[in-house]
């Protein structure tokens, strides 16, 4: 399959004009960081906390030949009264709103989620109507609010068209990620005319990939766990999965493409069994003195576990089954290949090995430079 080039095509627009990146610290923000330095714009970020030197040093050593200076300024999103938001906002041509909260558990109150989701965005969107001068805003959402159902129709290829029903038993990620992009497609359409800009949202499935921004955080517990050996057996549980660095192409694309205005696109590489990960780390890995667990655990035995676990609980109904993506938009409009997932597994482990995110054994020999 081909790979997908880690600089992505702008289009026609001038690569000065500046970009405002919320969350630049996260995952993905961090490579949309990275990219655009690359490609020429002038990028802010905001971040909560200038002071917090492991989350803004990173961000500053990343692309050290960019033609512009990363500018970082401190917001959050839960400020309403706006000023900081609207002083990250102004000059800004485009904007691209990942910061989101993205948890390793299930809260207890799920308005721990959806209020900084729907507000944090609603916020965003407010400054740049007040501000003006927005052309686009690139909206992180995710596939989580195109089918969050527990129990999904796994005979069914969900498309951009779908979205996840909060009618039915859904999960506090899946309903604040649905309801932040639902919101924001109603304010945006709702704008009068001298206010209006334009609205893109990006629909990504599980984003994993290489770790460049120097912390862990959800995206990494997968490949963690099953590195550090802290998962006895393996689920018969797939999980549909996206390379980052396409996920950042996708947002860029998706900024400056007249085509991509007012659309939504799925961003999916294909699924991968939790069995099919482990091998081909244990494979990769062994060798290098880790032990990835490989034995598959029994679905009575997991049934049981998940009385106790609610993670485990809301994922027991796809046991033994596959959702599947139309990732056509992706591949046809934003003209971004998918990684193949194995690379994607590989470079993420290899990353966060490197980054002292997984402790490094005495064996370990680092990425062959041909992978």
């Amino acid at each position: 399959m081909e790979e997908a080039s880690s600089t992505p095509s702008t289009g026609n627009a001038s690569n000065d004009q500046r970009v405002l990146v919320t969350g630049a610290s996260g995952f993905i923000a961090s490579h949309c960081v990275q990219q655009m330095q690359a490609a020429g714009y002038a990028v802010r970020g905001t971040v909560r906390s200038l002071a917090n030197a492991k989350k803004v040093v990173p961000l500053y050593q990343m692309c050290p030949g960019a033609r512009h200076k990363l500018e970082l300024v401190e917001a959050d999103l839960l400020d309403d009264q706006l000023d900081n938001w609207k002083e990250a906002v102004s000059g800004c041509t485009y904007v691209l709103h990942v910061a989101s909260p993205f948890p390793n558990e299930i809260p207890t109150d799920e308005q721990v989620l959806i209020k900084p989701a729907v507000e944090g965005t609603l916020n965003v969107l407010r400054a740049c109507a007040e501000v003006g001068g927005v052309k686009r805003v690139v909206l992180t959402s995710s596939v989580a609010a195109v089918v969050g159902q527990t129990a999904p129709d796994f005979n069914k290829t969900y498309s951009e068209a779908d979205w996840t029903d909060l009618q039915q038993d859904v999960g506090a990620y899946q309903k604040s990620k649905t309801l932040a992009e639902k919101a924001a497609w109603d304010y945006v359409n709702k704008l009068p005319e001298d206010k209006r800009f334009e609205l893109t949202t990006i629909n990504p499935s599980y984003v994993m990939g290489p770790v460049i921004h120097g912390s862990t955080g959800t995206s990494q517990e997968v490949v963690g766990r099953l590195m550090r050996h802290e998962v006895p057996a393996l689920p018969h549980i797939s999980l549909e999965l996206c390379d980052v660095r396409n996920v950042a192409q996708a947002h860029i694309r998706a900024m400056t493409l007249p085509a991509a205005a007012g659309q939504r696109f799925i961003i999916n590489s294909g699924g991968m069994w939790f069995k099919e990960m482990a091998t081909l780390l244990d494979r990769e890995f062994r060798p290098q003195g880790y032990r990835v667990p490989t034995l598959s655990a029994p679905k009575f035995l997991a049934s049981i576990v998940a009385w106790f676990d609610k993670a485990l609980q809301m994922v027991m109904p796809r046991w033994g089954q596959q959702l599947h993506f139309d990732n056509s938009k992706m591949k046809n409009v934003l003209e971004i290949q998918p990684y193949p997932p194995e690379k994607t597994l590989l470079d993420m482990a290899y990353s966060m090995v490197d980054n002292e995110l997984i402790p490094r054994t005495a064996q370990y020999k680092g990425q062959p430079t041909a992978s």
